[in-house]
Order: C-alpha cells, then structure tokens, then sequence
C-alpha cells in the first residue's frame, strides 16, 4: 500500500481537524482526494508528510511510518503544495538547479524546465512570472529525482486549458512509470478525468472511498441513454425495451427515446434493442454528475 492510514485523528484543542481517518491508496493509482475547504485536506497532506504528529492513530506512507520515518517518505515524495514561496529574484533555471541539489538528485534542470513548458523562460527571473507560470515552475520541481508518490494540491490553479492538459498528461506518464500520484483539487471535472479512485472528506471525517464509477451509483439520479431514431414514423414497442435488463424507466418522445438505467452493462442491450425495432440516427449518455455525487457526501444533510 503507497499509503495507509489507520484511526489518524487530529486536533487542536477542541478542534478537530481529523477524525478516524482510514485511507487506502495502491501503489500506481491516482487518487483523488476531495473535500470542502476546511474539511481536512490540508491536515492529511501534514501528516504524510511528517510536518505535524497525530492525536491518535497512525499513517504510513510506503510502508514507513509518517511520524518517526517523514525524512525518508520525503526524499521518495514531490510534494506540489497549495501555497508556496518562490524567490522573485532567481531565474526559473536557478530555482530547478537549487532543488536538484537539495533532492541529491542528478535531473538536468532543463529537461525538467522543457517538461512543464518553460524552457524559453529558463532565464527570467521568476518575479516576472505569472501564477500560472509559477504553478508549472513548482510542478516541475515536484517531479526531480522520480519520486515514487507525487502530492499535488491543486495543481491546475492558475493554468490556462493547454497547461492543465499538459499537467494531466505528465500525472498520466507519472502513473504509468509506476508512481502514485495523491491529487486534491476543487475541480471535479479534472479529478473524474484523471483519477482512479477518490475519497472524500467533509468535516474532518471520510465519507467516501472508491473508484468514480462505483461512487456515482450511490446518486440516486440514474444514468439514462437518449436514443434518436432517423426518422418518426416508427412505432415502438415500448414494453420490450421496459423489459430489458437494468432498465427503470423509458420515455417516448416523437424520434426521442430516454431510458433510464441502473446497471452499465445494460447500455448496450438497450441500444441493441431499439436497433432491432428502428434505424438509429444518434445515441447519448448522460450519467449523474461529478457535482452531484460531490453534493451527496459534503452537504449538511450528509454529514448528519
């Protein structure tokens, strides 16, 4: 296990900022990890990483404890923070040599500048730079010295579309070269995009772990597949697409046909069937939301 924690609690005085938290991360996997601000976030990466001691229970990262072995979980970790400081008047090169030297890594700082786009800015001072120049720089410095886990909180901030696609590709090289990758971010569309499993805090507590998928069939919105036939002249039997398999609800509208469904594999039976009874002209799909199933767990209903 990349990382597990067993019970980890921690407060601070009468706050509780971590209650019983038990995360399982698998070596090679993103996982996203989610909440509201305040939810706890923050408190876990602290702990991993061996900054601050836990109340109760424990966490360990590679097998090694975080709180009595965090100098060895380090020197295997890049560690994109959420808030950092970066010397206005060293030039971006200057910054990646520095970290270089501190990983005793051996990365030439300009393939790792070229990576994250900003060989042409290697140079510039990094007060010139903009958030989302910034954010690259530090991204960039995360990956020296090919670390076994990468933390990434809020990775994307500041980066225009082509930068957040560029981000996501390199977690996907990361992953694939055998790392984990532990990604926080308050964009639910880029964790459904790039992550393979999520857990999700809400006041201090894990309210939920597993893949998207599994997640989003505890919505109580069920998926649906709207079929449009190529012409209207046709008349359905709508009882035999009621009866295929997974299917909870159809509706008929002119060349429209919407049937809700609560097993994916009937996706492909439904279809199946309104080919056998009409010429088909466009299939969609439309499955409960990243949003919704983030509502479901962190709303004040939720953590009643």
């Amino acid at each position: 296990m990349s990382i597990n924690t067993d019970g980890l609690t921690k407060r601070y005085g009468d706050i509780t900022a971590l209650e019983d938290l038990n995360l399982k991360v698998e070596p090679g996997q993103i996982y996203g990890f989610l909440g509201p601000n305040g939810a706890g976030k923050s408190t876990t990466i602290n702990l991993l990483l061996g900054f601050t001691s836990p109340t109760a229970g424990s966490a360990t990262v590679f097998g090694l404890d975080a709180e009595t072995e965090s100098v060895e979980i380090r020197r295997r970790t890049g560690v994109l923070p959420d808030g950092y400081d970066l010397y206005d008047r060293l030039t971006a090169k200057r910054h990646v040599e520095f970290a270089v030297t501190c990983k005793n890594a051996d990365d030439d700082p300009m393939a790792i500048l070229e990576r994250v786009g900003l060989e042409a800015d290697a140079h510039r001072k990094v007060g010139d730079f903009s958030k989302g120049m910034r954010q690259r720089l530090m991204f960039g410095q995360a990956l020296i010295g090919d670390p076994d886990l990468l933390i990434l909180d809020e990775p994307t901030s500041g980066l225009d579309p082509q930068a957040i696609q560029d981000v996501r590709e390199i977690v996907f090289e990361e992953r694939d070269r055998g790392a984990t990758v532990f990604f926080s971010s308050h964009i639910l569309s880029q964790v459904e995009t790039t992550c393979d499993a999520v857990g999700i805090v809400n006041e201090g507590r894990l309210v939920a772990q597993d893949s998207i998928d599994n997640l989003k069939q505890t919505v109580d919105t069920n998926p649906s597949v709207t079929v449009t036939l190529s012409r209207d002249s046709v008349t359905l039997d709508r009882d035999r697409i009621a009866n295929v398999e997974g299917v909870t609800d159809v509706r008929i509208q002119g060349t429209q046909i919407v049937v809700g469904f609560n097993d994916k594999s009937a996706k492909t039976r439904i279809i199946a069937e309104i080919e056998s009874q009409a010429d088909v002209a466009d299939v969609t799909f439309e499955e409960p939301s990243m949003e919704q199933l983030f509502d479901k767990y962190t709303t004040a209903e939720a953590s009643s």
